[in-house]
Order: structure tokens, then C-alpha cells, then sequence
């Protein structure tokens, strides 16, 4: 058996206790971090074991501060009782970085607004006025083109904040969406996607469609002109792996492209450069993994995403 507070060790914060100004304990976390074992540790003066005296003098005052030590983040609280007191010591490095990462997006979609609303407010301005039908028909098209943008920018923001709908459901299902909403796209380019093999998944219906469209649009924007893009399946183990593939220009630094608001050196025209963002936060959301290479004279980017087996 272990002693009455072995739970200490089991914290993944370190803990550090005093009393008078000397340590009484150190759990397995703090010995970690300190590098002091934890019995040699007992006994001696603060400053000896944390050896930094900002901490020494958070212990002796009480209150909470970050530190930056060595690339990582680490949110200290000291409490006091008397003579005895705690120093409780977490990494928030990771914590930080998705929050920084969360502004960053938030505030590049936010942005991106601005162009549609703009676009909408001059397209109703102008149907205030007498035209000819077909004229009129035109702006109304601008508009709902639009609308739609900003549609999807209000999908793109909530990427992490939707609660998850996962249900089981064949590929085909997501694939057949993508298709639809996509039909006057690829008619107005000329081109054509094609779709692998179907593989019963558990996925959110609609953020594993978020992922497909962005995929294949990205495949249109930056594929050659009247191209086609083919969407290939493969089973991973317990995973199935999608692939997007474009005959476009190779990609130099692919994994820069997962980037918040980072687009290609090729990328022309409008854009947020928040959609390959978009896509590896919800992969990573249900577990999987996202990725760009090149596959023979195709780019090919992919993800994987649970499979449940029964088709294919």
C-alpha cells in the first residue's frame, strides 16, 4: 500500500510543499521537473530545489504568475497557511498555443467578412433602382453567390466550438453532398471528380462534408483548368484513409499549408488561406490525421477518419 497522499504522484501537475520556508514534499511530477529526487528534496530551502527566486518569492507572497522556461509555458499558483505553504506548477504550453492559434483564425475569418457584406450591401443598393429583368437576375445571382460565402465563412468559424453529431454513415452518403453542392462549379470549370471505393465511417455528417468540399475545391482552384480531380479511398487498419488528388503543380512546403491563414505560392485571386486549417482541426477532432504529398505527377491531399467495416 501507499502512503496516505500518494495521490500527489498521480497529478500531472507539480506540487511542491513547505513549511517555514523549507520543503516538506515534492510530488513525482515536480522531482520531474525540478530534477531533485523526491527524498532528497525534503528538508531543503526553496530557493534550492525551484532555483529560480521568482518562484521563492511567489511562495513567500502567494498569487499566481506564467513563466516561459526552455519553449514552455508554465502557470504557477502558491497558496499560504501560516508557515506552511504550496506551490502547484502546470504546463499550459499546448493550452496557449490552441488559444493563440483560435485568435489567429477568429481574426483572419473575421476579416473575410468584410468582402462579402460589402459585396451584398452594393448588390442591394443597386436593385434599388429600375433595370432591365435579366440585369436584375444578375445581381441577384451576385447576391446568393454571397450569401453563400458567407455561409461558409459562419461553418469555417465554427470549426471546434459545434458539439459533435457522429453517427455511422457509408461514404458514398458524404461523397454523393459533395457532388450536389459542388455540380455548378465543376460545370462552370469544365471539370469532373470521380470517388473511390465506399467504406461505412462514424463521422459528423457535416463537418466530414466541410472537409470534402474544401478538399475538392482546393483541387479545382489550383488543379489545371477543365481538369479532374479523383477522390480515392483506402482501408488504414481500423481507418480509412481519403485522398484528394489534383494534377496541379507540385506543392514545395506541404505541411506549412495546414497553417492558419497560409495559402500556396500558386494561390490567385480571394481567400482566406483558413481551409486546410479548417480541415486537419476537424480531422483532429475525431481522432484522425491530416496530410498533403505527392502521389506520382498528383498532388494528393488526404485524411483518415474511423471506419466501422461492412462495405467495400
Amino acid at each position: 500500500m501507499g502512503t496516505p497522499d500518494h495521490w500527489i504522484d498521480a497529478l500531472p501537475q507539480a506540487v511542491l510543499l513547505t513549511d517555514a520556508g523549507l520543503v516538506t514534499r515534492v510530488n513525482a511530477a515536480a522531482a520531474r521537473l525540478w530534477g531533485v529526487p523526491q527524498e532528497r528534496a525534503a528538508g531543503r530551502p526553496v530557493l534550492e530545489v525551484v532555483r529560480r527566486h521568482t518562484l521563492e518569492t511567489l511562495l513567500e507572497r502567494g498569487g499566481e504568475l506564467e513563466l516561459e522556461v526552455t519553449g514552455r509555458t508554465l502557470r504557477c499558483t502558491a497558496t499560504r497557511d501560516g508557515t506552511l505553504g504550496a506551490l502547484i506548477v502546470e504546463d499550459v504550453t499546448e493550452h496557449r498555443r490552441r488559444e493563440a492559434e483560435l485568435r489567429e483564425a477568429t481574426a483572419v475569418l473575421s476579416h473575410e467578412f468584410r468582402t462579402p457584406v460589402a459585396a451584398l450591401r452594393g448588390v442591394l443598393e443597386a436593385l434599388e433602382y429600375d433595370m432591365p429583368r435579366d440585369l436584375a437576375q444578375n445581381f441577384v445571382r451576385q447576391g446568393l453567390q454571397e450569401t453563400e460565402r458567407l455561409a461558409r465563412l459562419a461553418e469555417d468559424l465554427a470549426v471546434g466550438f459545434r458539439p459533435t453529431r457522429a453517427r455511422t454513415l457509408p461514404l458514398a452518403e458524404a461523397f454523393a453532398r459533395a457532388e450536389r453542392l459542388l455540380s455548378g462549379d465543376l460545370n462552370a470549370r469544365r471539370a469532373s471528380v470521380t470517388f473511390g471505393q465506399d467504406h461505412l465511417v462514424r463521422a459528423d455528417p457535416d463537418k466530414l462534408l466541410q472537409v470534402l468540399l474544401n478538399l475538392i475545391e482546393n483541387a479545382l482552384k489550383y488543379g489545371p483548368p477543365a481538369g479532374q480531380v479523383e477522390v480515392q479511398t483506402h482501408e488504414r487498419g481500423t481507418w480509412i484513409e481519403v485522398s484528394v488528388l489534383d494534377r496541379g503543380t507540385p506543392i514545395p512546403d506541404t505541411e506549412s499549408l495546414f497553417k492558419a491563414h497560409t495559402r500556396g505560392r500558386a494561390a490567385t485571386g480571394q481567400g482566406s488561406g483558413m481551409g486546410l486549417y479548417i480541415v486537419r482541426s476537424i480531422v483532429h477532432g475525431w481522432g484522425g490525421q491530416a496530410w498533403a504529398e505527392r502521389r506520382g505527377d498528383a498532388n494528393a491531399f488526404c485524411f483518415t477518419l474511423p471506419g466501422v467495416g461492412g462495405i467495400g
